[in-house]
């Protein structure tokens, strides 16, 4: 007597670009232990789609998404779907490799990180280890957490480019939604890049951050 074939795995892609959801529905649709359940084009689309496949019992089991998407990015929208749908899994598939996207993609409770070179075959391990509770990730990203991990970066040359940016406008005074407006990000990707900035440079608040900056000067003392 053999075992009943296992239920396919199945897969909400999430990428603002039709033609990669295409093509990513095209190679999945081929294997035996994949099915594509929904496409979205933002975080807010896919949330609107888990809600709907909520109500039908239907929840896929791995969320593919990308990070930069128009009305809801992708590190929100990771957690918003943890937050909502804990036993959903999520890989990200982006362009970008940069260790703050990486870190605040991890924060958020994904379970992988591909980047967009990666071979056919990493994505569909990807979604099969995060299908089975493990975690996926690009090689070129485990390197990277790895050297962090084996010689961490001080100081100002412990920020990305963009937390130098978040650095200048809190030593400006600005708020988290100010931040994320100047920067056209969401307010909790501000909140989280200001997070990660006091962090890194083992500051305990916004005041001491802004004298950091003065000292390095990144933006002139106050008159």
């Amino acid at each position: 007597m053999t075992d009943a074939p296992s239920a396919p795995i199945r897969v909400l892609i999430v990428d603002d670009h039709a033609v990669v959801r295409r093509g990513i529905r095209a190679y999945l649709e081929v294997l035996d232990d994949m099915e594509v359940a929904e496409e979205a084009a933002n975080g807010q689309e896919a949330l609107a789609r888990l809600e709907r496949m909520s109500m039908n019992q239907r929840l896929p089991d791995v969320v593919l998404i990308d990070l930069l998407m128009p009305r809801m990015d992708g590190p929100t929208a990771i957690g918003a779907i943890k937050q909502r749908y804990p036993d959903v899994r999520i890989v990200v598939l982006t362009s970008f490799g940069e260790m703050e996207r990486v870190h605040a993609a991890l924060a958020q409770g994904a379970a992988g990180y591909l980047l967009k070179d990666a071979e056919p075959g990493e994505v569909v391990s990807a979604i099969r280890a995060a299908a089975q509770g493990e975690v996926f990730l690009d090689p070129a990203v485990a390197r990277g957490l790895t050297q962090q991990i084996v010689s961490p970066p001080t100081g100002l040359g412990a920020l990305t480019s963009r937390e130098r940016d978040v650095l200048v406008l809190v030593a400006e005074g600005c708020s988290n939604q100010q931040i994320a407006d100047e920067l056209v990000i969401s307010e909790r990707t501000a909140r989280t890049h200001v997070s990660n900035v006091l962090r890194k440079l083992r500051l305990a608040s916004r005041t001491q951050a802004a004298l950091f900056a003065v000292h390095q000067g990144l933006v002139p003392p106050p008159n």
